[in-house]
């Protein structure tokens, strides 16, 4: 059973950065999909950026050229640099992976493994 947990997030003024790791164990996931997803009040959960094992990567509109998506394998460990924040990310950052996910530059899905999430909160 492959277990992910976050870490990383915390409240930060707007145009701030905030770095985000996810690691796992429980499954080899050097040969998988990682991907971060968010959720804000009142909002469903969304993809934000996804890598694949051959370093495919997934980024939503919204995020594009303010976060970075990258992963050490031997560290067992994704990360989310995100630079220039905005009030907009406030939201809880889920890490995830699947048997079957998919990472390209215009795909992110198929993730079933969740971990229990970290905040993100962008404010004065």
């Amino acid at each position: 059973q492959v277990q992910l947990e976050e870490s990383g997030g915390g409240l930060v003024q707007p145009g701030g950065s905030l770095k985000l790791s996810c690691t796992w164990s429980g499954l080899i996931l050097d040969y998988y999909a990682v991907g971060w997803f968010r959720q804000a009040p009142g909002k469903e959960r969304e993809p934000v950026s996804c890598i694949s094992s051959t370093l495919g990567r997934y980024y939503a509109d919204s995020v594009k050229g303010r976060f970075t998506i990258s992963r050490d394998n031997a560290k067992s460990t994704v990360y989310l640099q995100m630079n220039n924040l905005k009030p907009e990310d406030t939201a809880v950052y889920y890490c995830a992976t699947g048997l079957y996910a998919i990472a390209t530059t215009t795909e992110c899905r198929e993730y079933n493994y969740w971990g229990q999430g970290t905040q993100v909160t962008v404010s004065l």
